[in-house]
């Protein structure tokens, strides 16, 4: 029997083909061509080849910025995904007032905008009139978040634990409430304890919504620019200089295109390769 292949699913997918061309293929193309060349205005280019990204991958600066991203991205993961679930199983099951409650509180901080984050957790935390930094001082903590290394990683944690843990508790909710009330039923037949449910039940059927959980706050923290520019401007000195606020400074601070495009690819590259690597390990079982 001879299969008929319809071709017109085409005509609705052309759209979105264009539309990732122009947002996506066409930036990055360009990406590429300034990487390879060096500029000095009017549309003069000078070839350079492969010299941007070996200057970029032998810089202290770039390694220094690499480091504080990955210290930010492990920390921020190791709180926000238990926290997260942890919320999500505190959650009600049923239908009722107390589930919308917490639904929308939940969303709530992923509905502000990113720069109001910042200016949010700026007042908040200022040392002299700010309600957390005036109780750090008060409870005998020196907290100075403009002047103190410590304070001003402490008070950038915290804010993206406060702006993005919802994502987590969302998502992990919605993994809880998909496992079918047989499993339950039978664990309690069985005399499971709360942890045994969970060890065997709950955590095995969240692994996809906790793997896109994980993907997407490791993006995310490796995207992140405005709320940590608006809040701490990379300081004290450069000690909250992410890969992201680097590459600003490097491109429009500096007007360094060429090296600029080069660590904007590399840059790319590791998120791509982390991703497909965290995601090969975590599919792994589900394929044996």
């Amino acid at each position: 029997m001879n299969k008929t292949t319809n071709q017109k699913a085409w005509i609705f997918l052309a759209p979105v083909l264009i539309l990732v061309a122009f947002n996506a293929f066409i930036p990055l193309m360009t990406v590429i061509n300034y990487s390879v060349q060096e500029t000095f205005g009017n549309n003069y280019f000078f070839w350079e080849g492969l010299t941007w990204f070996e200057n970029i991958l032998h810089s202290e600066r770039f390694h220094n910025s690499l480091i504080r991203q990955l210290t930010f991205t492990f920390t921020i993961l190791l709180i926000e995904i238990p926290l997260g679930v942890a919320i999500a199983l505190a959650m009600p099951t049923k239908k009722g007032i107390w589930l919308s409650i917490c639904l929308v509180t939940m969303s709530l901080p992923l509905l502000i905008p990113w720069n109001v984050v910042g200016s949010m957790w700026n007042i908040f935390s200022l040392p002299e009139i700010g309600l957390l930094g005036k109780l750090l001082n008060s409870l005998g903590f020196d907290y100075n978040y403009t002047r103190q290394i410590g304070d001003a990683w402490f008070t950038l944690i915290l804010m993206d634990v406060w702006h993005w843990t919802s994502l987590v508790v969302l998502l992990s909710y919605a993994g809880l409430v998909a496992i079918p009330d047989a499993y339950y039923q039978a664990a309690k037949i069985d005399g499971a304890s709360a942890w045994s449910v969970f060890r065997y039940i709950q955590l095995p059927k969240m692994k996809r919504v906790l793997t896109i959980a994980i993907l997407l706050r490791f993006m995310d923290s490796f995207n992140i620019y405005t709320e940590p520019f608006v809040l701490t401007g990379g300081g004290p000195g450069n000690s909250t200089t992410l890969l992201s606020i680097d590459l600003v400074k490097l491109a429009l601070g500096q007007f360094d295109l060429g090296p600029a495009a080069a660590m904007s690819l590399i840059y790319f590259l590791i998120i791509l390769l982390a991703s497909w690597i965290f995601y090969t390990l975590m599919m792994r079982n589900e394929e044996e």
